[in-house]
């Protein structure tokens, strides 16, 4: 066999083996350039999508931080539970109160409007004791979405138990709009709060306008429990200001609670009082000491409507409070007919509950 020499095939093999790396080299750019040009938007539908945000973060009017839920399907309130269910009521939500209302609330009949626009709440789990000291073992049990309170300690207290609680606060006027928007804002019912505040603007400027001409007609007005010679909250120098009269405790005071003396209501002499307990006025009449007072000489003395809450305190129901103070200083400003058509509006729009004539009647008188 004729051998062929090494010399000859030397350059045979550089050949084939440039060749060799040629190819891979041009294969390894095709499968470069096809990963590289897979088209962005082409993703596996059976891939799992990121979970949708749960929960919600408020301040609240203790400039806390609260994580609130996304949906919300029971309430609790705590403490002043009267005035803290109108606001739930207000924004609609009063079938999500989970709990019935504290025996401090329940031992008259004096709250009853309470179950008429929350009814499911009789019967319900009782959160707190007649001293409204918190229940906390039955709480935990129902866990409500959400706790609302005005008091701060509680609100401490219910958070170190792992609670969702949101506080709010009312000393002044502007604190009405914050705690109705806070509430818009927690219970994912921003219009309505919008809407609540467009129509407390326009009652207010309505009142002012009635009232614009009442001059040397204008009525002094003493609020709260004669018989204990106390006024109970800073908000009544402001109703009874809105609502054209006088109050004779506003003094410029900055507490919340205002007490004084039987001279200061004879030199006072009001000439309308209106009262927070029915019995009051009987005893008021019967004391020899106050019959020269105006109020009692004219027989002007009423007992302050209570539907959620008591009007003449801190309620989202201020806006009526004026209008039927109104109807009793001035009736032939805002006349029975005028009031009664405001009531039926108010709870129908915003409580969506249609209050019957006599119910209406019932709320006047």
């Amino acid at each position: 066999m004729k051998k062929i020499s090494l010399n000859k095939m030397l350059p045979l093999f550089i050949c084939i083996s440039l060749l060799l790396t040629a190819c891979s080299t041009a294969n390894d750019e095709k499968a470069s350039s096809d990963e590289v040009n897979v088209p962005v938007n082409s993703v596996d539908d059976n891939a799992e999508k990121p979970a949708e945000p749960t929960e919600r973060v408020v301040t609240d009017m203790a400039g806390r931080t609260v994580a609130i839920p996304d949906e919300i399907n029971s309430i609790a309130t705590f403490g002043a539970n009267g005035v803290l269910n109108a606001f739930v009521e207000l924004m609609g939500e009063g079938s999500k109160i989970c709990h019935d209302m504290s025996p401090s609330f329940t031992k008259t009949d004096k709250w009853k409007y309470q179950y008429v626009f929350a009814p499911q709440m009789k019967g319900a789990p009782v959160f707190e004791d007649a001293n409204r000291e918190v229940i906390i073992e039955t709480v935990l049990q129902n866990k409500p979405d959400v706790c609302f309170t005005m008091t701060k300690d509680t609100a401490e207290y219910l958070e170190q138990n792992g609670l969702t609680v949101v506080f709010l606060s009312w000393s002044d006027l502007d604190d009405v709009k914050k705690a109705v928007n806070l509430m818009g804002e927690v219970l994912n019912k921003k219009d309505i709060a919008a809407d609540y505040i467009e129509y407390f603007d326009k009652m207010v400027a309505q009142a002012e306008k009635l009232t614009e001409n009442i001059g040397d007609k204008q009525k002094k007005v003493l609020y709260g429990n004669v018989i204990e010679l106390s006024q109970p909250h800073r908000i009544a120098e402001w109703w009874i200001t809105r609502a054209g009269g006088k109050s004779v405790t506003d003094n410029g005071r900055t507490e919340e609670t205002f007490k004084y003396t039987l001279e200061d209501l004879l030199q006072w002499n009001p000439d309308v009082m209106v009262v927070t307990a029915k019995k009051q006025i009987k005893e008021i009449k019967e004391d020899s000491r106050l019959s020269e007072i105006n109020a009692v000489k004219n027989n002007e003395i009423y007992y302050i409507p209570t539907v959620a809450h008591v009007w003449g305190n801190r309620t989202v129901e201020q806006p009526l409070t004026i209008y039927w103070t109104m109807n009793k200083l001035y009736p032939e400003i805002v006349t029975d007919e005028m009031l009664a058509k405001e009531i039926k509006y108010f709870y129908s729009h915003f409580f969506l509950y249609e209050l019957s004539d006599d119910q209406v009647e019932e709320i006047m008188k």
